[in-house]
């Protein structure tokens, strides 16, 4: 099974950014997807920082693929969008205007953002040139071995979401802008102030959910350590893991490490936890009740 990394859902400064991709050259993982997925504003900070990133990472024999948005809407982001096509990588697509960018038979990938919950759907995309698609996080198991089983035939890698905050909505509005009292157009880039989202609690305190800018984001994080042998046998390809500020480089290691069989379920787990015991994880979508619930929660 392999790693993908997915893009980068936050807002960081240039040089943060272009350390990361630096050192995701020398991570023991397959693939990087590369670019801005949540919000066109950010992308003038380090857009001319991709073209190196992207050869750093070809150079260390990584697959690369460079993302679309997530929502397209302005005149802005559709010539950012048609300019895909021309990038010398293969497209991810997040939202399926970019098709309508696409030549007819281009290969292309297809990241969680898009519905496909069904064999019509995926053998739509694979007839439109999908040749990779990750599945949507809130799949149950036995979804995801169907999608599996479909794809295989078409000879479509299918990817699920390994680890990180879940992506759940995108909106016109910007939250953070909103939370200091500024117009979306006048942000000023609050996002910037919480590298891995801002934390949302009730009215009760208790955690409920996290806000990126026009995003918004489980406040668990997703962890596939319990559910690796499954999600093999099910035929998954590889895991997509999401980018987070601290640790990443040490977690692609303990993911590695796991489904190469030198660490038993559980022990990845329990150094994420170790390390940062506030974390909250989460593997419900896939066999709970509900997307919060975790299965270490029954294994100590």
């Amino acid at each position: 099974m392999e790693l993908t990394i997915g893009p980068n859902q936050f807002f960081w400064s240039a040089d943060i950014w272009s350390g990361f991709y630096d050192d995701l050259a020398r991570a023991p993982v397959d693939r990087v997807v590369i670019g801005e997925l949540v919000c066109s504003k950010r992308l003038p900070f380090y857009q001319d920082r991709i073209p190196e990133a992207i050869s750093k990472l070809a150079a260390a024999g990584k697959e690369v693929a460079l993302t679309s948005l997530a929502l397209v809407t302005l005149k802005r982001e559709r010539k950012l969008t048609a300019e895909l096509a021309d990038m010398g990588v293969m497209a991810e697509i997040n939202d399926l205007t970019v098709l309508a960018y696409l030549p007819e038979g281009q290969d292309f990938s297809v990241g969680p953002l898009v519905n496909v919950y069904n064999e019509g759907t995926l053998r739509w995309l694979a007839s439109r040139g999908a040749r990779r698609i990750c599945l949507s996080p809130e799949l149950p198991i036995a979804s995801v071995a169907r999608l599996a089983t479909a794809a295989e035939e078409l000879g479509v890698a299918v990817e699920v979401w390994g680890h990180g905050r879940l992506p759940l909505a995108i909106s016109g509005r910007c939250y953070h802008a909103r939370l200091h009292g500024r117009s979306k157009d006048n942000c000023q880039f609050a996002c910037e102030d919480d590298p891995d989202g801002l934390e949302v609690l009730t009215q009760d305190g208790k955690p409920f959910m996290t806000m990126n800018g026009v995003q918004t984001l489980s406040d668990s994080y997703a962890c596939t350590d319990h559910q690796i042998e499954t999600l093999r046998s099910a035929g998954v390809s590889a895991l997509r893991l999401s980018p987070q500020s601290n640790g990443f480089m040490r977690l692609c290691e303990l993911y590695r490490q796991r489904l190469d069989g030198s660490i038993g379920k559980g022990k990845l787990a329990e150094e994420i936890q170790t390390s940062n015991p506030a974390t909250r994880l989460s593997d419900g979508f896939l066999t709970g009740t509900s997307g919060v619930d975790w299965s270490g929660a029954a294994n100590p």
